[in-house]
């Protein structure tokens, strides 16, 4: 099997000051919605309808009972955005020890990328990933956001990143198996 390099970049935000928003895009009916219940089959959707085309496939293979634990928790949050009833992208944050939450996933949809929605999602996920604390009372108020992304994200994950206040503080690079863009069901997408 052929590998491929992929290089992980880790980014934070240490105060609620480094967020530079981005309003929703004008004239869309954009609504960003929380999912309350756990839902291990919207979760798997929208894992696999976003990042079916940039090769997601950690949590291909888990079963029900998996996603169900992975998202029946009460330190995390997922955050979806409709653009007219459709859902178009989601963030998946999780809130961790000592005021850190990460937003483990985000992106949108294909369909929906280019439209300017992604910079306000984003935006939004990170505005409840510093007020988590006000929804879960129990928790450490945020003193720490952070993600990773990969040289395997969308074109301009990164730079939009880096646009909402996100500073680097580690990058690796590990050789990995090199797969077929699984799509959302097999032969959604042409083979690379």
């Amino acid at each position: 099997m052929s590998t491929v390099d992929v290089t992980t970049w880790s980014l934070e935000q240490t105060s609620p000051d480094d967020l530079r928003p981005v309003p929703p895009p004008p004239g869309d009916d954009l609504r960003i919605v929380r999912a309350e219940v756990a839902s291990p089959e919207l979760s798997r959707f929208l894992y696999t309808a976003v990042g079916g085309d940039i090769r997601w496939t950690d949590r291909l293979p888990w079963s029900y009972e998996q996603w169900r634990r992975a998202v029946d928790r009460p330190e995390v949050e997922t955050w979806v955005a409709y653009d007219r009833g459709t859902p178009a992208g989601y963030v998946e944050l999780e809130a961790q020890d000592e005021g850190a939450v990460e937003i483990v996933y985000f992106g949108l949809i294909p369909a929906f990328r280019g439209r300017r929605i992604g910079g306000h999602l984003l935006s939004y996920g990170i505005e409840r990933a510093w007020d988590l604390a006000e929804r879960h009372p129990d928790r450490t108020p945020t003193k720490r956001v952070w993600l990773h992304t990969c040289s395997k994200d969308g074109p301009h994950a990164m730079a939009n990143y880096e646009r909402r206040g996100f500073r680097l503080f580690d990058t690796t690079v590990e050789a990995e198996p090199e797969v077929a863009n699984p799509g959302p069901w097999p032969g959604a997408f042409p083979q690379v």
